[in-house]
């Protein structure tokens, strides 16, 4: 299945990519661009910046995500496969996974690993944009995003596809980048972040652009007050999130009742 284009925003609708201000039309390709560039180690520079925190973080997800055996599962941007698999070790395989990305290049880094682990579980992998899903309405029993709703061109509108797909009673969890709220940390962890990350791009994936690009996003990203607010206009009851790592990343809940 080949990947959607949203069509009908005009060209003076604008977004944020990064620090910068550009064409929303300009951003779904360039967030494409970064991520062809960094799919074979995608999951290798995730460990290098976290110094492995990051498992943690997707091991929390799927603690309070509870998946039950037999469901269906929409795993959006989750191209590597990693939070997939997780989901899948955890209802020991008895699972119907359905893997969504926009970039080719992650579904076939994801397809190669569950390849290479020897994978039994059927996993469906489909090239789509979180903007306007492939799939018909309440189709799913839960979904998830982690690390990816922050490159989507309007964040917004992802929140009302997923509430769309999902079943009543459905849920969706988000893992995603947020704020810091001790103001000593968080200037740590800006230092940290303008200055130490993007030289590991350099080092480990020979691409320092795309990983301050990352940076940027997560600054640009909404906090966890506003986010859970997106959540609500979205139709989602019981909203609710959970800090992990002093508010490095946060972990967002919602269901649709």
């Amino acid at each position: 299945m080949s990947m959607s284009d949203p069509n009908g925003h005009g060209s003076e609708k604008t977004t944020h990519f990064g620090a910068e201000t550009i064409a929303f039309s300009e951003k779904p390709g360039r967030v494409r661009d970064v991520f062809e560039k960094v799919a074979a180690r995608y999951d290798l520079m995730n460990d290098v910046m976290s110094a492995r925190v990051h498992r943690l973080w997707k091991d929390a997800l799927v603690d309070w995500l509870a998946p039950r055996r037999g469901a269906r599962h929409l795993d959006l941007a989750g191209g590597t496969g990693d939070i997939a698999m997780r989901i899948l070790r955890r209802v020991g395989g008895d699972m119907n996974m359905v893997v969504c990305d926009f970039t080719e290049g992650m579904l076939r880094e994801g397809v190669r690993r569950a390849e290479k682990r020897g994978v039994q579980a059927p996993v469906q992998w489909v090239c789509g944009d979180a903007m306007a899903l492939p799939f018909a309405d309440q189709s799913f029993d839960s979904a998830t995003i982690a690390f990816g709703i922050r490159n989507v061109a309007d964040p917004q509108k992802a929140l009302h596809e997923i509430f769309r797909v999902l079943k009543t009673g459905g849920r969706f969890i988000c893992l995603e980048f947020s704020r810091v709220r001790n103001p000593l940390l968080a200037a740590a962890y800006d230092v940290y972040s303008d200055h130490v990350i993007p030289r590991m791009g350099q080092v480990v994936a020979n691409d320092p652009d795309s990983y301050r690009y990352l940076v940027e996003s997560i600054r640009r990203f909404p906090d966890q007050e506003k986010f859970e607010q997106m959540m609500r206009i979205a139709g989602f009851n019981r909203v609710a999130h959970r800090n992990l790592s002093a508010g490095v990343a946060a972990l967002h809940s919602g269901w649709r009742f």
